[in-house]
């Protein structure tokens, strides 16, 4: 838990970093857009996790790998030099980190309030727009939703706003009255 604690924290500094960058150079939707594209190439590929979460690979070989991917989905520059960099001080393991913490970063700048959305299946469209709509009620602002799968919720939803969690799913409903049972 340490280790992750402190991945995120070279994360959120080597975000800051990028973001700033990005700032002063008037980059910075295009450095998000592609960071997202690199989010879900992480997603996606176990090849590209290993090879930055791997210690068998050298930092060298890490940031060759970075940037020809992202030079082949035709990267920004600024983009570019960064997965250079970020991999060339060892740090490609905190991509996943660095990518998250831009995103709000850069949410922030724009006044907007992201959100992460768990549940059990998919949202449908509508569903997903009455979300949408009861998060803008809410919060007083328009959402950046994303959305998550995870089956071991069983039903219901959880939804992640900044440290907030509001958690009506089945699996917790059911853990409390586990846990009520067992005190009576």
């Amino acid at each position: 838990m340490a280790d992750d604690s402190s991945a995120a924290n070279v994360g959120l500094r080597y975000a800051q970093a990028l973001f700033d960058l990005a700032s002063d150079e008037k980059k910075v939707a295009a450095v998000e857009k592609d960071l997202q594209s690199l989010k879900a190439a992480l997603a996606e590929s176990k090849e590209l996790r290993t090879l930055i979460g791997s210690p068998a690979f050298s930092a060298e070989d890490k940031g060759k790998g970075l940037v020809a991917l992202g030079a082949k989905a035709k990267f920004d520059m600024t983009t570019l030099k960064f997965l250079g960099l970020l991999a060339s001080n060892g740090r490609a393991a905190a991509l996943p980190h660095v990518i998250d913490a831009y995103a709000k970063l850069s949410a922030a700048a724009r006044g907007a309030v992201s959100a992460e959305v768990t549940t059990a299946l998919p949202l449908s469209a509508a569903q997903a727009k009455g979300v949408a709509a009861a998060l803008r009620q809410a919060l007083g602002k328009d959402p950046e939703i994303s959305t998550r799968v995870d089956p071991a919720i069983l039903g219901g939803i959880k939804v992640k706003v900044g440290s907030r969690l509001f958690d009506a799913s089945l699996k917790s409903k059911l853990d409390s009255l586990k846990f009520a049972l067992k005190r009576a």
